[in-house]
């Protein structure tokens, strides 16, 4: 019985360097396109979402010219949001031309709606009084909860989020049902909101 040998390749040592240095070479180019072209698109989302936010808190502070940075948030100020049953995002403090603070906040919460989170904005002035809110982002039902989201009137012909305009710690915790009108059919969203501002003006009581 014959045995067959197997035939040994050999490889010439110097391709085998020139082939390593050459993947490493193109592995590091490519690395290094791919962080060029991360670094860009961050960039580039960075400043679309930041555009969005200042286009919410201009909406609940339309006199402000400007917004600080985000403020540090405190353990006290995440604390007071969520005994609200909302969660703290962040606090701009509003600003005037000159880039002085004018007492205003624009408080941005997360809340928990019928179908998911509801990211808004809320507005409140150095009386502690709400300006206004702003949906920045939700996943309510088209056509039940998104009514309260686009600012729909209730049945006393004022729009869902602007009845909250003027209110303040003064007219006790908001309420759907005692102090808050909802949208006929979409109570939990209503519900939802109200938490929101409820969690902003407890912050705001913190920021004094």
């Amino acid at each position: 019985m014959s045995t067959k040998s197997k035939e040994k390749v050999q490889m010439d040592p110097a391709y085998i360097i020139k082939l390593t240095v050459t993947l490493f070479v193109t592995c590091v180019v490519v690395a290094a396109a791919l962080g060029g072209v991360n670094a860009i698109t961050e960039e580039t989302i960075d400043r679309i979402n930041w555009n969005k936010t200042v286009e919410a808190m201009k909406k609940v502070i339309p006199e402000a010219a400007d917004f600080s940075d985000p403020l540090e948030l405190s353990d006290t100020m995440t604390a007071a949001a969520a005994s609200m049953g909302g969660t703290l995002d962040s606090v701009y403090e509003a600003q005037d031309a000159n880039g002085e603070g004018i007492d205003c906040y624009a408080l941005k919460v997360v809340t928990s709606g019928s179908q998911g989170k509801i990211e808004m904005m809320v507005g409140v002035d150095a009386e502690g009084t709400v300006t206004g809110v702003s949906i920045v982002k939700n996943s309510e039902t088209s056509g039940i909860g998104s009514k309260v989201m686009t600012n729909m009137p209730t049945a006393a012909g004022i729009g869902v989020l602007s009845q909250f305009e003027g209110k303040s710690a003064a007219d006790g915790t908001l309420t759907v049902g005692a102090n808050v009108d909802a949208i006929s059919g979409a109570t939990v969203s209503t519900r939802g909101v109200t938490n929101g501002v409820n969690a902003a003006l407890a912050v705001a009581g913190v920021l004094g």
